[in-house]
């Protein structure tokens, strides 16, 4: 594998440990800037509003620029603006920055996705994918729950501050290892490659990856007030439990990049049959706090495999897409992340059970079993159709 790939990784890294921090960093900014509770936690959603809006827009801009030129550009913007929000005062100025932030990660995630499926053949698509993808699952494991610690220590600031300094030795190794060209204006056509992503098989396979980011995030926002609500562990306990999702996560992401393509093989399928079982499985035991450690490991394992190879396979039906293919990928993933939590919260709210955040995300993981039965069913009548006419 390139180790430019892992260059991309670490930045990718650094700007999911962004993107999921802000759970622990909450309280600390409600009361450092006289906001609310609710208003702190509006950063979440305009992190998720930014990275959906962003990575078509900033993929179609960027399209014809040289990658080197994308790349470092992004992640240079990526860096002043969380500099400009570790010192700022004003709310509406960091609100301005989470939005800012999103939109710049979105468009190097896109980017980043384009690159590193380019520098490998096509049989290793996957692998690159997932190494990618690995810098999220690793910012589970160890830098939301670092960030939530640091917070604890020496404020929310430090997190951002953090994050920034993490982000250099990214952006150096960028402009000095980064493909440097151009796609030529000539050879890409943002309309053609647009219509291409309009495709029924590149819709269906965005929205089963939707779906399953949906289950995913619908319970991982809530696993902090599932632990201390339901299995009444101690908020110390949190991190630990955010960490054993993130390591099961990392194992998921990098066994799905060893051993899937990108199709909708028979692992893939055993996976996704057994993803709505392990969320029915934790809502059921959260209360006991071994299983729920347990399970949580698991549905990491389960959700970041299954997501990483829905990831691979949304960029493979978007062959002829390749500078928009990265950026649709991660709208398909934001969506879900965006939409699964709010599902999620309208149930708990109707309940008052923390526990129902589980359920959704069961539910959500069924209508994706059921999705890709539709359509095997539906492939198979024509497949028949043909052979019949054949």
């Amino acid at each position: 594998m390139p180790v430019f790939i892992h260059v991309l990784a670490l930045a990718v890294f650094a700007q999911g440990t962004s993107e999921f921090m802000l759970s622990g960093l909450v309280p600390g900014i409600a009361r450092d800037l006289s906001v609310s509770v609710g208003a702190a936690a509006s950063l979440t959603s305009a992190y998720a509003i930014g990275m959906i809006v962003g990575a078509p827009v900033m993929a179609a801009l960027s399209a014809r620029w040289p990658r080197r030129r994308a790349l470092a550009g992004f992640l240079t913007a990526f860096v002043i603006v969380h500099v400009i929000g570790a010192v700022t005062t004003d709310f509406a100025v960091l609100f301005g920055t989470r939005i800012v932030a999103a939109v710049v990660n979105a468009g190097f995630l896109a980017v980043a996705m384009s690159v590193a499926t380019a520098l490998v053949p096509p049989s290793r698509h996957a692998r690159a994918t997932a190494v990618l993808l690995s810098g999220v699952t690793l910012s589970c494991v160890a830098g939301v729950p670092a960030g939530a610690l640091l917070g604890d220590w020496s404020g929310w600031r430090s997190a951002f501050w953090a994050i920034a300094a993490l982000c250099l030795p990214a952006l150096a190794l960028v402009f000095h290892r980064a493909p440097a060209d151009a796609a030529g204006r000539e050879e890409v056509s943002i309309r053609r490659e647009a219509r291409a992503l309009g495709s029924r098989p590149v819709r269906r396979a965005m929205l089963l990856a939707a779906v399953v980011n949906g289950a995913t995030f619908a319970t991982f926002a809530y696993l902090a007030v599932i632990a201390t609500d339901i299995a009444h562990l101690p908020e110390a306990a949190v991190p630990a439990l955010l960490a054993a999702f993130g390591a099961g996560a990392f194992a998921g992401v990098t066994t799905a990049g060893r051993t899937a393509d990108g199709e909708l093989g028979r692992g893939l399928l055993l996976a996704l049959c057994a993803l709505p079982l392990g969320w029915a499985l934790l809502a059921t035991t959260s209360a006991c706090p071994a299983p729920l450690f347990l399970v949580t490991a698991l549905q990491g394992a389960l959700s970041f495999g299954i997501g990483s190879t829905l990831v691979t396979r949304v960029m493979r039906t978007a062959q002829e897409a390749p500078s928009l293919g990265g950026s649709f990928a991660t709208v398909a993933l934001n969506a879900g992340a965006f939409l699964g939590p709010l599902i999620a919260g309208a149930a708990t709210g109707t309940t008052d059970d923390y526990r129902g955040a589980a359920w959704v995300s069961a539910a959500l993981a069924a209508t994706a079993v059921a999705m890709v039965a539709v359509s095997g069913a539906g492939a198979a009548r024509a497949r028949a159709r043909a052979e019949e006419a054949g």
